[in-house]
């Protein structure tokens, strides 16, 4: 297969959770740019929308739908939908998130449980749902975005978030025994575990620690709006058709140092 057919993704159906904004607008661009269909779900369905007419220029369909990942009646709204309009799921980036940022010891313990709900059982909830219809296929690519912070303590001066490092531990975990137990039924399970993006939910801790965040970081810049694109569409498409359970790291090299 020619190199430029291993990241086609030309006539291909992709759901973006969180595709409204932030890492999850840049890959949802990303595939729309390589050819595929894409489904943008979210909280915020008005978000998704104006993305979703940002995509349609490029020559691909979509849809825009609002979506709690944590609920289950809403996935699977999304995934019936999905089916409905595109007739498969191809492939699913379990991208919604939400942190808390406080001190361990004070932690709300409702907020602790918000964020591992969203984080952990959302991405079980979508990967659920559209997996049986990948089972199906014997066909399909699950993409959660994980985070350095599942790999490492945090700095509590710089990051003070102990739900959110759990949450994200916790999806690397998934991914790999995912990847074991659906692998060979066809479906491929494999994590993005970003550093630091300027999007909405890192704004705030990167205004606060900038200086501290390039110091910690190799190659002394943040990550920008392409930043994703290619490690996203590779475990996208074909091109990473011997590659599962896997997590690669897009952080400028902050867990290296």
């Amino acid at each position: 297969m020619h190199v430029k057919e291993l990241f086609d993704l030309t006539g291909k159906t992709a759901i973006v959770t969180g595709g409204g904004r932030g890492l999850g607008e840049q890959i949802a661009v990303g595939f729309a740019e390589a050819g595929a269909n894409v489904v943008l779900c979210s909280r915020k369905k008005e978000n998704c929308d104006v993305v979703s007419e940002k995509l349609n220029t490029m020559g691909v369909k979509t849809l825009s739908l609002q979506c709690d990942i944590t609920n289950q009646d809403d996935v699977n709204a999304v995934v019936n939908e999905t089916l409905e309009k595109f007739g498969r799921i191809d492939i699913l980036v379990n991208n919604s998130g939400a942190t808390w940022g406080a001190p361990a010891e004070e932690m709300p313990i409702e907020a602790f449980q918000k964020v591992l709900n969203v984080n952990v059982f959302g991405t079980f909830l979508m990967s659920q749902a559209a997996g049986k219809v990948m089972l199906e296929q014997q066909y399909g690519k699950i993409i959660n975005i994980a985070s350095v912070a599942g790999l490492k303590g945090s700095n509590p001066e710089v990051m003070d978030a102990i739900g959110y490092n759990a949450s994200k531990g916790g999806v690397i975990s998934f991914t790999k025994d995912l990847a074991v137990k659906w692998g060979p039924r066809g479906v491929y399970v494999n994590a993005i575990a970003p550093g630091f993006f300027p999007t909405k939910m890192s704004k705030v801790l990167i205004e606060k620690s900038r200086d501290k965040f390039l110091q910690g970081t190799p190659l002394r810049k943040f990550g920008s709006d392409t930043d994703l694109k290619g490690v996203a569409l590779f475990l996208a498409s074909a091109a990473s058709d011997f590659v599962t359970g896997e997590t690669i790291v897009v952080d400028g090299g902050s867990v290296a140092n």
